[in-house]
């Protein structure tokens, strides 16, 4: 949880806010009047570059200023929380537990990190939840390694299911024991304690065994072992402790409690897994994005179906049949991500957050992710340090109601994605569509749809859940450059939104709409903003200590949090010199959702590496972080030329940093290696395969033919094309959405 703010540290949160925003006009009123009406125009090139100035600065102001309204929103938020007794949700869980279905999606992971996340879900202390591994590899690998590991994810649901055997089967014979007591009402005894207690004891001795064997190979690894397994392993024998202090002072706990205890040890140690693979079947959206895995189980669920081989392949069909397999349906989906572990009481509080009066809106429910603690490197470090920092925004977007959903974890009520389901057809197959693919950050454009359709969203105000970051600037590159592309797509669909909702007479709060399209589209404006700063000469009467005051509200706040999360206040400047080399990063993601729009096309979801070794970073990524640092230093010897004092220092500062930013989060030697890996690459000539790299024409039997009509082999053709690109319904058919 985290501590409440201080009136102190929310005064000055406020303050900051205040001062940045007058120190803006301040500015505008200093670039305005003191330049042109006290000094003329001075010509036709100062004016362009005072209007390009300013708008620059604005729109970076404008997302410093949202990052203090946010968190803002976070320090009150908590100041209001207050955790419920556990008693409570005991009580409320017994009564009428809700059906949960866990999806983890999971693309060419390494078992032993699908393996921690199952463990974390299995061990969720929730009242029968199904678990599904949602595996998207190639279903017949020929490459070894991949067909190793893919046999390993398979066989996971089983392992931990019969690795959590005897403890359930322990504590659900000590159960009927303690239900029959209070069934019977009669009282219970100091043998029915004891026995609950020892029952405790012996689930923490378990757990601490696991964790002493768990193998650790990386800091996700200690947190499972540590703050899964050992954390849960204290909180049950903290408990045994409190039963066997009643059984001393001789108090007579009701029956029902005891059940309620009893009860918690066989929700924790009950699992059921299983696993599914889309790709198995021909009709299923074999699109290559983490959304369209989600939506081909999504549109199963609450039906039987039967395998039905056809030409095209194996088909489900509906069927009523005694051997149909059953997908069952169920009142929450947990979408969670195949690299985050949860903490042991994630389902049960947000579960039960859903389900108190006044909640009934609520579609989506999470804890943003945060960052496994003891990095292994400098870049990973700061990475997970930015990560903290996004959590601590998100909690003050749902203050100002402007949540999004974050796709590592979340809560989702069904009849909600049954409310913004999507349909299309391909081939005369049905494609539904809870979860939008448009985009590689599906999360946030589901989101727009959710609030268009009266649905609210919300985060947990503590932190439950944790997600991997990367430990290099490969997989870096890989996983920003993702979140980098989308938001420019989406910004356009929310503003019809609000346009919709204020002609319909719906009041949207102005803030709401500052921070989501600052969400949305920040990344953009950020980065060519500041691309523009370090290359453009601009004139140094344009810069006022003004501004800089202006800018410093922002870094102080950023470095109180900083320290505030657990790490260093001189943080705030490794996160700028993190921010500087993943311009060209950010930039890529930007351009890469023009294209998209130009296009009007789809690109495939780029898995972030998770593995032992380095991955190498783009050429052109790592060439242009060199090259922000040669142009800053050579910058700063032009200003000193010249002695423009002020723009020389803001360059030393961007070379500085640039250059500390090599040196540590990307390291020279790798540089080297990965610029000479880029050069080969683009000189190599691809060697071609000795299997002929098209396919042999397709030859239709009688049965194809049958079953595809005349014109078969194009027929067979088309299908397969069809079922690996799904296309999205048109914007305004309104017979494409379903609505419950």
């Amino acid at each position: 949880m985290e501590p409440p703010a201080s009136h102190t540290l929310t005064w000055t949160g406020g303050f900051a806010i205040a001062a940045t925003v007058l120190l803006w006009l301040g500015y505008l009123g200093w670039a305005v009047f003191s330049q042109f009406v006290d000094h003329g125009l001075q010509g036709s090139q100062f004016i362009r570059e005072t209007i390009a100035y300013v708008i620059v600065m604005t729109f970076l102001t404008f997302s410093a200023c949202m990052y203090l309204v946010a968190r803002q929103g976070a320090l009150y938020r908590s100041r209001e929380h207050v955790r419920v007794p556990r008693a409570e949700i005991d009580a409320f869980m017994a009564a009428s537990p809700p059906s949960l279905t866990v999806l983890v999606p999971s693309y060419c992971e390494e078992p032993s990190v699908v393996r921690s996340t199952l463990l974390s879900v299995a061990l969720q202390e929730f009242p029968g939840a199904r678990t599904v591994l949602l595996l998207d590899d190639p279903p017949n690998p020929t490459d070894p390694a991949a067909a190793a590991s893919l046999a390993g994810c398979r066989a996971l649901p089983g392992e931990i299911m019969a690795l959590l055997a005897q403890p359930y089967e322990r504590f659900r014979s000590s159960l009927e024991r303690h239900e029959a007591v209070a069934a019977s009402g009669g009282s219970t005894t100091s043998d029915g304690v004891r026995s609950l207690a020892l029952d405790h004891l012996w689930a923490a001795e378990w757990l601490r065994e696991q964790a002493a064997a768990y193998p650790r190979t990386s800091n996700a690894d200690d947190f499972l072992a540590d703050e899964v397994l050992g954390a849960l392993a204290t909180d049950i024998e903290t408990t045994a402790r409190a039963l066997f202090a009643a059984l001393d002072e001789g108090a007579v706990l009701p029956a029902e409690r005891l059940s309620q205890l009893c009860r918690r040890l066989v929700w924790t140690f009950q699992a059921d897994i299983t696993s599914f693979e889309r790709k198995k079947y021909a009709h299923l959206p074999h699109d290559a994005n983490k959304a369209m895995n989600l939506n081909a189980y999504l549109g199963l669920m609450g039906r039987r179906v039967q395998q039905i081989p056809t030409q095209l392949g194996i088909v489900l069909r509906d069927s009523d049949a005694p051997d149909a397999l059953e997908f069952p349906d169920s009142d929450f989906v947990l979408t969670l991500d195949a690299d985050s572990v949860l903490l042991r009481e994630y389902c049960l509080r947000l579960v039960h957050q859903l389900q108190l009066p006044g909640n009934e809106r609520i579609a989506v429910i999470q804890t943003p992710y945060a960052a496994f603690r003891g990095a292994s490197t400098r870049l990973e470090r700061i990475a997970g340090a930015t990560t903290d920092i996004q959590h601590l925004v998100h909690q003050g977007l749902t203050y100002f109601g402007a949540t999004f959903w974050v796709g590592a974890n979340a809560v989702i009520r069904k009849v909600a994605l049954d409310d913004i389901v999507e349909v299309s057809y391909v081939g005369g197959q049905e494609v539904r569509r809870y979860v939008q693919d448009r985009t590689v950050i599906e999360d946030t454009e589901s989101s727009i749809d959710l609030i268009a359709h009266g649905w609210t969203l919300h985060n947990y105000p503590e932190r439950l859940s944790y997600s991997a970051t990367p430990t290099d600037f490969g997989s870096l590159a890989v996983q920003r450059a993702r979140w980098a592309n989308g938001g420019l797509l989406i910004a356009p669909k929310f503003w019809r939104h609000v346009r919709r909702m204020r002609k319909e007479g719906t009041r949207v709060p102005r803030a709401a709409i500052a921070l989501r399209f600052n969400y949305m589209a920040s990344i953009c404006w950020a980065s060519v903003g500041l691309v523009f700063l370090l290359v453009f000469p601009f004139d140094s009467k344009l810069l006022s200590p003004i501004l800089l005051a202006a800018a410093l509200p922002y870094f102080l706040a950023m470095s109180s949090d900083l320290h505030r999360l657990g790490y260093k206040r001189t943080d705030v400047f490794r996160v700028y010199a993190f921010n500087l080399i993943l311009l060209p990063v950010n930039l890529a993601g930007t351009l890469k959702s023009l294209q998209q729009a130009a296009a009007k096309s789809k690109i495939a979801f780029a898995r972030t590496p998770k593995v032992k070794d380095r991955t190498a970073a783009p050429a052109l990524h790592v060439l242009s972080a060199y090259l922000i640092a040669v142009f800053a230093f050579t910058t700063l010897a032009n200003d000193v030329l010249t002695r423009n004092w002020t723009n020389g220092a803001f360059a030393a500062f961007n070379g500085v940093l640039t250059t500390y930013a090599i040196v540590a989060f990307i390291g020279v030697r790798n540089s080297v290696v990965d610029v000479v890996l880029g050069i080969a690459h683009w000189v190599r000539v691809p060697v071609k395969a000795p299997t002929p790299t098209s396919p042999a024409p397709v030859q239709a039997d009688w049965t194809s033919v049958l079953y595809f009509g005349p014109d078969a082999p194009a027929s067979i053709e088309r299908a397969r094309i069809g079922v690996s690109q799904a296309p999205p319904p048109r914007r305004g058919d309104t017979r494409a959405r379903q609505r419950s």
